[in-house]
């Protein structure tokens, strides 16, 4: 099925286009919001939520991008105001503890596998992931687009908003930033 043909079975609330989307796009856009959001049900969720909207918002496409750059910019935004809004919670939480004794933030990476990872690579694979989940957001999100999910860095300027060398620059930090982060743990 073309993208064409797609978007038109989309804003005809064909039941083939929308098992069609999910058939084309599930996979890449679960690793990449698993890739953000560093956890397996919650990337679940939120991938759901992303083939939601786009069923319900398809006629919003213009078409000035490709299909596939659109979803990515949903998936990407919804991970990011996710990982906003859990930022936020914790923020709170830790406030509301500050007068119990005793009390220390600690934020733990939660255990997860990405898809891409070999199982002889788990224990470098995990540190490699807590290193990325302290990186600016746009750092991040660059990293994982461009290194995990093998996107060009047009298509990435294209997700992000930005241009190609503001990606670089972009992918240029996060590198330097994670082998100081890795560096600290060796």
């Amino acid at each position: 099925m073309t993208d064409q043909d797609l978007i038109q079975g989309l804003l005809n609330r064909e039941e083939d286009a929308y098992r069609s989307l999910v058939d084309q796009f599930q996979v890449p856009v679960y690793n990449t919001i698993l890739g953000l959001v560093q956890s397996e049900p919650d990337a679940e969720d939120l991938a759901q939520e992303v083939f939601i909207q786009v069923f319900r918002s398809i006629h919003q496409f213009k078409g000035e991008a490709k299909l596939s750059t659109w979803i990515y910019r949903i998936a990407t935004t919804k991970s990011i105001d996710f990982i906003r809004s859990k930022k936020s919670k914790k923020r709170f939480a830790f406030l509301y503890r500050l007068g119990a004794p005793g009390d220390k933030e600690h934020v733990a990476i939660p255990d997860f596998h990405h898809p891409g990872v070999v199982s002889e690579r788990k224990e470098q694979a995990a540190q490699l992931f807590q290193a990325i989940a302290q990186l600016p957001e746009n750092q991040k999100t660059a990293f994982i687009l461009t290194r995990l999910e093998q996107l060009p860095h047009a298509a990435v300027a294209e997700i992000m908003g930005i241009t190609i060398p503001a990606v670089e620059s972009l992918l240029h930090r996060g590198c330097i930033n994670l082998k100081k982060l890795l560096d600290k743990k060796m």
